[in-house]
């Protein structure tokens, strides 16, 4: 754990709390590297394994204003301490991790009295943080990692139930309406039955997310966003763009090596010609999907990297969810690895001419950062609403699904053609780069306007952020 003897003399101390998954962690550690450079004091509060996972992405130059904090959640045999992170957990476990992040509730409370941070800035998930802040008499402020397009939807589906979202261009098919629901569904009735075993999990006393909350955005992509949940919610949304993390270094060398390889085979590419395929940590496709998407990419005649993954603990080998014969047919054009690619370097490569990608907002942002067209393939959650803002505002276009909701071969392969072979690329990679440059323009106004929140919730506000 940090101690108070390693900070700054006159900074302001700040705790963050992320949700445990990397897609959230590493926005934090964005934003605190961000708020580092203008003089904060920075704790970053999560499970070893996760803390894991960005230790090597604190340089030097934030050692001394970046301290990482471990939380032990409660241990189990059917949560070891290697399972307390979406990070590849098995899908049938993430209720569980939820509710040992609920009951570490008395390890939390026990490092905030002993940092005494003046500030806490926490998940928007976890609401209940600001609950135990409140009782310490510490201001507290949300943090989304999520988009501002996802919560306009979601907001307006509750707040004007059976009315058409005003934005033709969002929009879910009836398949992945139910998919939503049976979502919040599930994370309700476990709020639900937390609630019950302790009635202050579901209270936003103490927190500040009533008058504003702080989102990973920015006003160039999402402005009518940002404006409608304002307008509707009353809040203040205030967007930050941050710059979307190196990737995650903490490989073993044997990593590095097996990237330095799959960098040199693109090296041998022609420009533009292959495609980076990923759907990230914690989507793990099933064998129907494994079998289109595949094919799909056979039938490209596209070059292509694609990074598999499984949930820990299925022992399983690429050749057992491929096509029979599939990796003979694709010798040359095709590499698989399964795990870990340098994914940040192989997109900035000249030869990557798409990112076949499931729009996980962090891939969406580091996509158009770099300006790598998108061909997306939403599968779970927010990702349709990102699969759609990627596309109408010209940085991607989406593989068609049928009604049922099922990916097919001749769609991917489709889609994928038309961004290579078709020559859209060139377009798209414009607009991709039109945008990251006007939202980098951008991102030192939007962090003046945080770190403004942050010191009026530290001083003690004279007036609501609503008023400003």
């Amino acid at each position: 754990m940090a101690t108070e003897q390693q900070e700054a003399p006159n900074s302001l101390k700040i705790l963050m709390f992320p949700w445990l998954a990397f897609g959230h962690v590493s926005p934090f550690l964005q934003l605190a590297k961000k708020l580092s450079d203008r003089g904060f004091y920075i704790y970053i509060c999560s499970t070893p394994i996760n803390l894991d996972s960005i230790k090597n992405n604190i340089s030097q130059n934030y050692s001394s204003s970046i301290q990482l904090v471990h939380l032990h959640l409660p241990n189990s045999p059917q949560l070891p301490p290697s399972l307390h992170t979406t990070n590849a957990l098995p899908p049938h476990l993430m209720s569980t991790l939820k509710s040992a992040l609920i009951e570490a509730k008395p390890e939390l409370c026990k490092i905030m009295a002993s940092l005494k941070p003046d500030l806490i800035i926490h998940d928007v998930h976890q609401q209940w943080t600001a609950v135990l802040a409140s009782k310490q008499n510490i201001p507290a402020v949300s943090f989304s990692t999520m988009n501002a397009v996802s919560f306009a939807y979601i907001m307006h589906m509750f707040m004007q139930p059976g009315s058409e979202f005003p934005f033709k261009a969002i929009y879910l098919s009836d398949f992945e309406k139910a998919r939503l629901w049976e979502r919040l569904k599930s994370d309700h009735d476990q709020a639900s039955s937390a609630k019950e075993k302790d009635p202050e999990i579901e209270g936003t006393k103490g927190s500040d997310f009533n008058s504003a909350f702080i989102v990973r955005s920015s006003r160039e992509i999402e402005g009518k966003y940002l404006d409608y949940i304002t307008e509707f919610s009353k809040r203040k949304v205030m967007p930050v763009c941050l710059a979307n993390s190196p990737d995650n270094n903490n490989h073993q060398e044997q990593s590095n090596k097996d990237g330095d390889e799959l960098i040199q085979w693109l090296e041998t590419k022609s420009e533009r010609s292959s495609v980076f395929v990923s759907f990230g940590s914690e989507y793990f496709l099933n064998k129907q999907e494994f079998e289109e998407i595949s094919l799909g990419l056979e039938l490209s005649n596209v070059n292509f990297i694609w990074v598999l993954r499984f949930p820990k603990g299925e022992d399983k080998k690429i050749e057992q969810v491929l096509p029979e014969g599939y990796l003979e047919r694709v010798e040359g054009r095709g590499r698989i690895v399964q795990g870990w690619a340098p994914q940040a370097k192989i997109l900035g490569h000249p030869n990557i001419g798409g990112f076949v990608s499931h729009c996980g907002w962090n891939s969406v942002m580091e996509s158009i950062e770099i300006g790598v067209p998108i061909i997306a393939i939403p599968m779970i959650t927010d990702q349709p609403f990102n699969a759609r803002l990627a596309v109408e505002i010209g940085v991607g276009v989406e593989v068609r699904r049928e009604e049922n909701g099922k990916v097919k071969r001749e769609s991917v392969a489709e889609a994928i053609k038309e961004v290579v072979v078709m020559g859209k690329v060139e377009k798209l990679r414009k607009t991709a780069n039109d945008f990251s440059k006007k939202m980098k323009n951008r991102e030192k106004e939007e962090l003046d306007e945080v770190v403004g929140l942050l010191k009026q919730l530290r001083n003690g506000p004279s007036s609501s952020p609503m008023s400003e």
